[in-house]
């Protein structure tokens, strides 16, 4: 396979060129075209990169076809079922799962790193009190970049691996203050002696006024939508992470822009515009007239949480998704949730509909994950925060394998120019 070579021939001038191709592990081979612009004068055009190998990568493995996803080789179903979201941060990170003593030291790094500096904390004060969260959490990442100047060489791969720590360890911190300063409560400090869950959901909800117990069907179920969101490969806020880390960037820098990518509908708040659809849809007498509207093309209506840029088949997330929905709302006394009803009838009648068969469009992630947030009472605006939670450990591990790599390069796409063509400046008077 190394020596397979695609023919490229220039039909007006017949000028030929051979392509390398380069084989993964799995998956569809690419062909190197760094050489296109310098034989033929001419650069590719891909618009959203879709078919397009950007990076090479040991991370995450998605057959999109085949409803796969893998972390490191191991499939979502296995690790969902028997790891935890520790585990699979270390994972992520490191290549192998870990042994007991390792995962032991992991954890124990990651607990005491889960304070943030006492400035930060009054940094918050600067936002008003309904500003959104994802703008706070952005913001305040960035501002990290300010308090670890001994350990922020990119090079080092000691300082790499304290940043991952660091910034694992205290986005659950950065969240629940940012969740607090919007309800004007006071901040909620973690605590060393629960889990990265437990504690999560501790100082989202506690209040000084009285004791907080942890519901450990919460914390499960927290930590099962963390490892489903864990890392998707080159999505759009992880390549925006690799993007701007090749810049030689901080790397909280980086990773605040990731959180700025993720904060888009069409990614990382996608789960809110369907807890927003299925608020609108209202009754399950309404879902043929709505799914009406999502076929026909004049309507502005979208059918939310449905398709996926990747998967043309289940969304392997979803199928286990939906199974932890079915548990979590039992197990917390929310069995008449109207809203879970509907979307369970949403997603029936539409997967007997040729129109979303033909096309492929089965339910994603995104249609069960706002449900379970909901049902553990994290207000809607916090859920694309919840996403970048989870999210963060996969942003960390491109990062790193990216500065780790000795090809990296500043990442610079082209462009097909449209534009005016040269014309000459015309002084202000004679236009």
């Amino acid at each position: 396979m190394a020596d397979k070579k695609f023919e490229l021939t220039d039909l007006a001038s017949g000028k030929k060129s051979l392509l390398p191709v380069k084989s993964g592990t799995i998956g569809p081979d690419v062909l190197d075209i760094a050489a296109i612009n310098k034989d033929h004068g001419v650069f590719t055009h891909d618009p959203g990169f879709g078919v397009t190998s950007a990076t090479e990568s040991k991370i995450t493995y998605i057959d999109g076809d085949a409803g796969v996803l893998e972390y490191r080789g191991y499939p979502i179903e296995q690790l969902a079922e028997k790891s935890s979201f520790m585990e699979v941060c270390y994972l992520l990170l490191n290549g192998d799962l870990p042994k007991k003593a390792e995962l032991e030291k992991f954890n124990d790094d990651i607990r005491h790193h889960t304070m943030i500096n006492e400035t930060l904390l009054r940094f918050y004060n600067g936002f008003h009190h309904n500003a959104h969260p994802m703008a706070m959490v952005s913001a305040v990442i960035a501002s990290m970049s300010a308090f670890y100047h001994d350990s922020m060489d990119i090079h080092n791969p000691r300082h790499r691996e304290i940043f991952a720590h660091r910034i694992i360890a205290k986005i659950p911190t950065i969240a629940a203050a940012a969740h607090k300063h919007s309800l004007g409560q006071p901040f909620v400090y973690p605590r060393n002696d629960l889990g990265y869950c437990a504690n999560m959901l501790n100082m989202f909800f506690a209040v000084p006024c009285e004791p907080y117990h942890v519901d450990p069907v919460a914390a499960e179920a927290l930590d099962l939508l963390f490892i489903l969101h864990a890392d998707h490969e080159q999505n759009a806020s992880t390549s925006t992470v690799r993007l701007a880390g090749s810049t030689g960037a901080n790397p909280y820098a980086a990773i605040s822009a990731g959180v700025a990518a993720l904060w888009g509908p069409a990614h990382g708040g996608a789960n809110e515009a369907v807890l927003a659809m299925l608020e609108q849809i209202g009754t399950v007498e309404n879902v043929p007239k709505y799914l009406a509207m999502a076929k026909d093309k004049s309507s502005h209506f979208r059918l939310m949480g449905f398709g996926h840029r990747v998967y043309k088949n289940f969304d392997p997330r979803a199928k286990i998704i939906r199974a932890a929905c079915h548990k979590v709302l039992e197990r917390l006394g929310s069995t008449n949730n109207p809203l879970f009803e509907l979307a369970l009838k949403l997603e029936e009648i539409a997967l007997k509909d040729s129109y979303f068969v033909e096309r492929k469009l089965y339910p994603n992630v995104d249609f069960y994950s706002g449900i379970i947030y909901s049902a553990l009472g994290i207000p809607r605006s916090m859920f694309t925060v919840m996403f970048a939670i989870a999210r963060t450990v996969g942003w960390v591990a491109h990062w790193q394998e990216m500065i780790s790599d000795p090809a990296m390069r500043i990442g610079r796409p082209r462009q097909l120019y449209t534009g005016a063509g040269k014309r000459d400046y015309v002084e202000l008077g004679k236009r």
